[in-house]
């Protein structure tokens, strides 16, 4: 459902991925994980279009992401929290909003905000403007936004980074229950626990390097996973001395 095949990128000449292997077979949940600036982000940017890869090959559901992009994008959702949305408007128009872009039919969408309005409790703010709400909440209203159409390919990028305990609850359900659905779902985290909770397969990138990639029960045969990472950590650190 997703491939990636020897994937760089580079900013102002500086090397990002150098070289990334990926592949999300359908119905599968897969973390990557590494520390910050080690190429998650970029990753999933390229995977869902926002940014264009230097070299290499990035599918989604078949589609090329640099030359069929309009077509990937109507087949995922994507939530990262780097991405605002207007502070001006209020979750029941943006939901409209983006429903309409996506070519929700009316009936749907009505049934469709209503149950994601009241699973993450979006309800209660509906009319209230996105810059008066807290950051939990504007999380929430972000990835209410991101599964509007329903799509089968989730694509999230610390999706409970910043939530309190409540509001990272509510999306690691969604996500569990997401999984149940059969939807393909790849996120990036540094929380070992949701990795392993939610995760068929675990992906280690460190400076723009695949380190470690393979299911969950193999990762952690020996050892818990946030062993494993920092094992993995300290290894690459002693070598770049």
């Amino acid at each position: 459902m997703i491939a990636v095949e020897q994937l760089t990128k580079s900013f102002n000449g500086q090397p990002v991925l150098r070289g990334i292997d990926l592949r999300v077979s359908p119905g599968e949940c897969v973390a990557i994980m590494g520390p910050n600036g080690a190429g998650k982000t970029t990753t999933l940017r390229i995977l869902s279009t926002l940014i264009s890869a230097d070299e290499g090959i990035a599918k989604v559901d078949g589609l090329d992401v640099a030359s069929q992009s309009a077509e990937v994008r109507k087949r995922i959702g994507f939530l990262t929290s780097e991405l605002k949305l207007e502070d001006f408007f209020t979750p029941n128009y943006l939901f409209d909003f983006f429903g309409k872009l996506y070519d929700v039919k009316p009936e749907v969408l009505t049934e469709r905000k209503k149950a994601l309005f009241e699973k993450f409790g979006v309800d209660k703010y509906a009319e209230v403007k996105v810059g008066e709400l807290s950051t939990g909440m504007k999380q929430k209203v972000s990835l209410v936004m991101s599964v509007v159409h329903d799509p089968n390919i989730i694509i999230f990028d610390e999706p409970t980074n910043g939530l309190d305990l409540i509001a990272a609850r509510d999306v690691t359900n969604f996500l569990l229950d997401q999984k149940v659905q059969g939807k393909t779902i790849l996120l990036s985290t540094h929380i070992f626990e949701l990795a392993e909770k939610l995760c068929d397969r675990v992906g280690i990138i460190m400076d723009g390097t695949m380190v470690a990639c393979d299911k969950l029960s193999e990762l952690t045969r020996e050892k818990p996973l946030e062993e494993v990472f920092f094992g993995l950590y300290e290894q690459r650190e002693q070598v770049s001395m």
